[in-house]
């Protein structure tokens, strides 16, 4: 007996000197079956469990096609690793065969398995395992149940996942911190916020995944106060600045204005990944800063850092057009091919000719557009938009009007493409087109869609949209916003009446200028606070009027007006804007 238990022990020792090695545990699984071990339940259970770990899918399922009657201890194996290490399809694979093996599954088991559903968006899957949890009695346990407020989130049902959530006994940190991440992911950056509050009153303590979500959702909503003061609560706890962390606070205040502070919390970052650098990329290049995006990006290659990937390139690339490098942006463009052999997708596609067009090479940006056209990758409306918009900006009617008819065709349900083209139009002085256009829109029930404006003052965000007289201080707001606008007519302001339709009468239009949402939230805040910087977040693009206008209120106010539209952040400061007018 002694003997055969020193060499089950010596076969033992060999899969743990193997490793997770694919070529070594194929020596040692040789050596067993010549040896006669290749039925030891716990050997072939270490082997396969370790194949499994070396990402041998394929030897793994080959491996356990030789077990005969496998226990729950090997199924748990098997399935935790393919689900750690991003098998989905195996994991759930794994998963059916210990069900049809009636082998009773553990929540270990369904915890794995749901992860890799919520890896595989797998709604339909995902609720019949959730059905299985509940018939085998796990649908109560605190894992499980925060695994599937996880699982519902990724898939978009947050209904789902808020009801499994409020139907827990007992509520986990891990719950809350699913519930305030989903919402976040979701689009529901408000709710994420109020969940955060109501964890707190429930007595649980943030962590650094609590505050990961919810910096996301701060940077979101503009919730600048909130999102310092989990800066803080970061620092004076030490909760220490890991890379996750880092780059949610990089994010948070380079999206609610302040890249300077996102600088500084790049630079006090002691470890850093391509996530962290991608987003200062990022950060220089929505704030206007292309020159130092760039310099980055080349610092990252030289200094040896993390290697750039597809992400990056986009973050570099998007800087580019946003500050007229033209020259930088075709060397980068090289470098992604030449240099790092990634195949450049529509993203990077959009940012060239959007670099070329706003830069006013309209034919070259039309040639890059037709040359990928002629190997059928040009299909993507977003490359005839961004070539639309430099159509507009350059006075290019006759492309534009062509371009137009052609994303119209492609997207007939987009109304944004209807408006463009009447807008087109309208400047062009065919009225008549323009009221077949907006006849059109009508009849086919298309909207554009409704613009609105938020700022956040004193902790607390308040939204506004055109005309909008919901706000209690309305009349004091208008009021106001008069009188600015009358200061800045005496120094030279002129409403730029083009922005609104044409058929409106002119002192129709620059009512409905005057009444933008960005100028009603940039008129609260100045109402509201004293000697600070207004930062406002609009869902679209900031209008010409509303820039024109800002850059005057920046003068006869000496306050500074930061403006986080659709595309990037306009700096008002002193009667001009951070982009120069290139925008």
């Amino acid at each position: 007996m002694k003997t055969k238990e020193a060499a089950n022990s010596a076969a033992y020792e060999a899969i743990i000197r193997a490793g997770p090695r694919l070529n070594q545990l194929q020596q040692v699984h040789g050596h067993f079956i010549v040896t006669g071990y290749g039925r030891s339940r716990s050997l072939l259970t270490k082997l396969i469990t370790l194949a499994c770990s070396a990402r041998a899918i394929a030897y793994t399922h080959l491996l356990f096609l030789s077990v005969p009657l496998p226990d729950d201890f090997l199924f748990n194996s098997v399935i935790k690793t393919t689900s750690k290490l991003r098998f989905p399809l195996d994991c759930v694979a794994f998963y059916r065969r210990m069900i049809s093996s009636n082998v009773s599954p553990s929540n270990y088991t369904f915890t794995s398995v749901i992860k890799s559903c919520a890896d595989l968006s797998a709604l339909g899957i995902g609720k019949g395992v959730h059905c299985h949890a509940v018939v085998s009695g796990f649908g109560v346990d605190t894992y499980v149940q925060a695994a599937f407020v996880t699982f519902y989130s990724k898939c978009g049902d947050m209904k789902a996942a808020r009801q499994v959530f409020d139907k827990m006994p007992e509520k986990s940190i891990v719950a809350w911190n699913s519930l305030v991440s989903g919402l976040e992911q979701n689009g529901l950056a408000e709710e994420a916020i109020r969940v955060f509050y109501q964890m707190r009153e429930s007595g649980f303590e943030p962590d650094s995944a609590t505050f990961v979500g919810l910096l996301s959702a701060c940077a979101q909503t503009g919730a600048i106060g909130l999102g310092s003061w989990v800066h803080q609560y970061i620092v004076r706890d030490g909760l220490g600045l890991n890379v996750k962390l880092g780059t949610a606070l990089i994010n948070l205040y380079s999206r609610c204005g302040d890249v300077g502070k996102a600088r500084e919390v790049f630079d006090k970052m002691t470890e850093t990944n391509v996530a962290a650098w991608t987003a200062m990329i990022s950060a220089y290049g929505t704030h206007g800063y292309g020159k130092q995006a760039v310099d980055l990006f080349n610092k990252m290659e030289d200094d040896h850092g993390p290697i750039p990937n597809d992400v990056t390139f986009v973050a570099v690339l998007s800087a580019c057009a946003h500050a007229g490098l033209v020259e930088e942006g075709r060397s980068v463009y090289k470098r992604l091919v030449e240099s790092y052999g990634l195949i450049p997708r529509v993203e990077h596609h959009v940012c060239m000719v959007d670099m070329l067009g706003r830069a006013g090479f309209l034919d070259e940006a039309y040639r890059f557009i037709h040359q990928l056209d002629a190997t059928g990758k040009a299909i993507a409306p977003a490359l005839w938009t961004a070539m639309l918009g430099a159509c507009k900006m350059h006075r290019n009617y006759d492309l534009g009007v062509e371009i137009a008819k052609r994303l119209i065709a492609l997207e007939p349900e987009n109304p944004g493409h209807h408006v463009m083209l009447s807008n087109i139009y309208a400047l062009s002085g065919k009225t008549d087109e323009v009221s077949h256009i907006r006849d059109g829109m009508m009849r086919k029930n298309l909207r554009k869609q409704v613009g609105y404006s938020v700022i956040e003052v004193e902790n607390k965000t308040y939204l506004f949209s055109m005309g909008d007289e919901s706000h209690q201080e309305t009349g004091e707001i208008y009021r106001y916003l008069e009188t600015l606008m009358s200061r800045c007519k005496e120094i030279g302001y002129a409403p730029v009446s083009e922005a609104v339709m044409h058929q409106v009468e002119e002192e129709e239009k620059e009512y409905a200028l005057r009444y933008h949402s960005e100028k009603l939230a940039v008129a609260f805040g100045m109402l509201k606070t004293v000697d600070v910087a207004i930062t406002v977040v609009k869902n679209l693009r900031i209008c010409e009027d509303c820039h024109s206008a800002f850059k005057y209120i920046s003068t006869v106010s000496n306050r500074q007006i930061i403006v986080r539209d659709k595309l990037r952040f306009h700096h008002f400061q002193n009667g001009s804007c951070s982009c120069l007018d290139y925008w």
